[in-house]
């Protein structure tokens, strides 16, 4: 029997759209994909034969586990040179995703009980991550208007004597937002004066922000809180490596060491070769991070130019990641044929399987805790996005 929390998790809203995608395809049914966050690229050429090397000269072994020295040194010598972050290698710690790395970090600091804030929309993964060890939700409301931005008034507001956790997530997945430097810094100012408050800087999309925008990251614009920020990131979106499964946080040593005694008893540490292969994407050439983006930013004029001309949707520009999020309010309450009969679309859920049927998979914005919205991946080419937007627009045309 499983326990009373397990039982209350839900399932995440991209993995149930993941699935119902690969059955369909078993089926037959050819299907445009804008549900995974995952780049299209390959990894580097340099990468992949670091790892190649790795397997021949038998580095295949057993190592730390929060990481090869190499590794952690690589990832210090990161945080320094795009992120002005001095980290000692005991304060770093790599891991097998950043994914598995954040909710170990969360489970190293929170009680039962604890409250944590978060803005939404927000990743699904975050939002489990809390209920996974009995944390109480406070979800602060972002929309189109603020740019999908907490405000700092807002997180005053929402503080109560109970707060323990801040996750910050820019990049956003899954809006894009990015917050600015001065936006921050105002953050920062409300956090001075609650200091039992921690937060997780989530940075895994720092590589991909647009004209318009620069990135900045918590720690770097209020060092000091250097004592009680983490600093989350990983190679999976920036160099293509989702499938290496490496990720790494820099922070205070105290918080450092509650993540190691947790995965001391939970993780083998991250695989030999893809931390060899990590290493060498961190010190090795950087340029094609800034080339990258501009293929993601072509994409997302690209995509935007043709939701305008989809008049049921609205979308916010983002500034950075390779999310879309497209406002769908106007198609709450159609009707569509089903099984020779009528349903009403009533939520986004209604809404992304009904594209399901038509051929294309985005993800339910109620999965982001907001409706009524989905959310559309441009981690794919220009043809299959104007093939997969031209057959959402008709599918919104067909609607009652």
């Amino acid at each position: 029997m499983l326990s009373n929390l397990t039982a209350s998790l839900p399932s995440s809203a991209i993995v149930t759209v993941f699935n119902r995608a690969i059955e369909l395809r078993a089926q037959g049914h050819d299907l445009i994909d804008f549900s995974v966050g995952e780049p299209d690229f390959d990894t580097p050429e340099h990468i992949c034969e670091a790892g190649m090397r790795a397997i021949t000269e038998g580095a295949t072994r057993y190592t730390a586990t929060d990481g090869t020295a190499a590794l952690k040194d690589a990832v210090r010598r990161k945080f320094t040179r795009d992120n002005a972050l001095e980290f000692s290698r005991d304060q770093i710690i790599t891991c097998s995703g950043a994914k598995p790395l954040l909710a170990t970090a969360v489970q190293a600091v929170l009680n039962p009980g604890d409250q944590v804030i978060i803005p939404t929309p927000a990743w699904a993964s975050h939002l489990g991550m809390v209920a996974m060890v009995g944390g109480h939700l406070k979800q602060v409301e972002t929309g189109m208007a603020t740019g999908f931005k907490m405000s700092a008034p807002q997180l005053q507001a929402t503080i109560t004597p109970k707060t323990r956790l801040l996750l910050l997530c820019s990049p956003s997945n899954p809006t894009g937002a990015v917050y600015s430097r001065q936006e921050l810094s105002q953050l920062a100012s409300v956090l001075r004066q609650h200091p039992d408050i921690v937060v997780i800087s989530d940075d895994l999309y720092e590589h991909i922000v647009f004209e318009g925008a620069s990135f900045a990251t918590l720690a770097g614009v209020a060092p000091d809180l250097s004592e009680r920020i983490l600093t989350v990131n990983g190679v999976s979106k920036a160099y293509a490596m989702t499938g290496w499964r490496i990720g790494y946080a820099g922070g205070p040593k105290w918080w450092a060491d509650g993540i190691r005694a947790i995965l001391s008893q939970t993780n083998g540490g991250s695989c030999s070769i893809s931390q060899i292969a990590a290493t060498a994407a961190l010190d090795g050439p950087q340029e094609l991070l800034a080339e990258r983006c501009k293929t993601y930013l072509k994409r997302r004029d690209f995509a935007l130019d043709r939701l305008a001309q989809i008049p049921d949707l609205k979308v916010a520009t983002p500034d950075g990641a390779f999310y879309l999020m497209p406002e769908c309010g106007n198609l709450i309450g159609r009707q569509r044929a089903l099984d020779g009969g009528i349903s009403t679309i009533e939520t986004s859920t209604d809404l992304a399987d009904y594209f399901l049927d038509c051929g294309i998979v985005v993800v339910p914005g109620a999965g982001f805790s907001c409706d009524p919205y989905f959310r559309m991946s441009i981690a794919t080419s220009e043809g299959l996005i104007e093939e997969g937007l031209n057959k959402i627009a008709r599918a919104c045309d067909a609607l009652q």
